[in-house]
């Protein structure tokens, strides 16, 4: 029987619901809080420490905090263009990447800073499979990219055994979207030899045996590779956490595994801000609310409406509203702001519809919501110790765990 893990990606120390939510988990039993140096651009260390600050010693012994290291992003980047890390993997413009010794060793001191801790439980090299992927862009051959990423791999450990050794973490392991690849994929990143690496490096630090105790990765009701990955971890005396349960992909495209009910008040919002822009300044605005409303069931899935939201929607509004004055602008927005709200909902309750014809053979057998049906198919796994779930409000905490089987 797997237990819930609270995932801090999103999580903000300059949200309050967040900090609360953090608060209502640990209130609520949670052991095991999930994070990374890049997730909020170590925001969401912040929240963790900002969190934990209201709660007992007794009861912080009973929380393992698993953070990760290796993405160069925000404020890490632009140190890097200021002073470069080693061994750099400059996958895109923003997201750069490396898991060599010398950044290990200043990302866990950052790390410990940020979550006001001398220790941590578990530290994990986060997504190590990004030089793969850059070195198959260049063309480099299967032999000699994973003969690079074991050498690279090598190093890491021993960096993190020496952490061990000094006492700043109490072991380490990899979490990779790669080893929930199909093993014939060019991306799949091998993970039988994991072990062998772990106990040469334990040996050159002079440490009795690895630390190398858990592995993370993507499992859900659409993908199931990792489920092999799993059961290997298992049978090799590792702890296996999960990430993604209800955002998977399928066919390179993706799905979100929850039940939205649509907006009850929806179209009262869409109808006050059309009244508002039904006039000859604002009558572009007023065709393009009339297309969304017509179309708020054609996207993909949430992420495909938020990117554009960013990249069309607001920036549309925004050159709308050039054209009025500035006292007509406030009202405006007021109804826009309260129209995105409403409007988001419904898409969410649109690609869920979608989603569940989609996939309908595989909910036919469980009575429930979506989200009821993928934590069911997680939780009854023996080779699954942890799920992975964002709680960013108390509200969804109480949801989570009222799920819990």
């Amino acid at each position: 029987m797997s237990n819930f893990a609270f995932g801090t990606y999103r999580i903000s120390d300059y949200n309050p619901q967040h900090i609360e939510a953090l608060k209502e988990a640990i209130e609520s039993g949670i052991t095991m809080i999930d994070t990374s140096s890049n997730y909020m651009d170590g925001g969401a260390e912040r929240a963790i420490a900002l969190a934990l600050r209201g709660f007992s010693n007794e009861v912080k012994l009973k929380i393992e905090i698993v953070s990760k290291f290796g993405y160069i992003q925000g404020s890490n980047l632009e140190q890097h263009k200021e002073l470069p890390f080693e061994e750099v993997v400059e996958y895109s413009l923003d997201c750069y990447h490396s898991i060599a010794k010398s950044f290990i060793h200043s990302q866990l001191t950052e790390t410990l800073k940020r979550l006001e801790m001398d220790s941590i439980g578990c530290y994990l090299i986060h997504n190590p499979e990004y030089y793969l992927l850059d070195a198959i862009n260049k063309g480099t051959n299967k032999d000699e990219r994973l003969d690079e990423m074991y050498r690279r791999l090598f190093e890491s450990f021993v960096a993190l055994e020496e952490e061990v050794k000094s006492g700043r973490i109490l072991s380490y392991g990899i979490s990779s979207n790669s080893f929930s690849k199909p093993q014939n994929s060019d991306e799949f990143l091998p993970y039988e030899d994991l072990l062998t690496l772990a106990d040469s490096a334990s040996q050159s630090v002079g440490n009795n045996t690895h630390s190398f105790s858990t592995i993370q990765l993507p499992i859900n009701l659409l993908e199931r590779d990792g489920l092999r990955c799993a059961s290997w971890a298992k049978r090799s005396g590792l702890r296996v956490l999960v990430n993604r349960p209800f955002n998977a992909q399928f066919e390179n495209l993706s799905y979100r595994l929850c039940d939205y009910d649509e907006s009850s008040t929806y179209y009262n919002h869409l109808n006050e801000l059309l009244q508002a822009c039904d006039n000859k300044s604002l009558k572009p605005m007023f065709n393009l609310l009339e297309q969304l409303d017509a179309n708020k069931h054609k996207f993909g899935w949430i992420g495909d409406y938020e990117y554009f939201l960013y990249s069309q929607i607001i920036p549309s509004f925004k050159k709308f509203l050039e054209v009025i004055n500035k006292e007509h602008i406030e009202n405006v927005l007021v109804f826009i702001d309260l129209f995105l709200q409403e409007y988001k909902r419904m898409v969410l309750h649109e690609c869920s519809k979608n989603t569940r014809t989609k996939f309908k053979d595989l909910f036919k057998e469980c009575n429930g919501s979506m989200q009821e049906c993928a934590l069911k198919f997680l939780t009854q796994r023996d080779n699954i110790d942890y799920i992975l779930i964002g709680m960013r409000k108390p509200s969804y905490v109480n949801e989570i765990f009222a799920l819990k089987y």
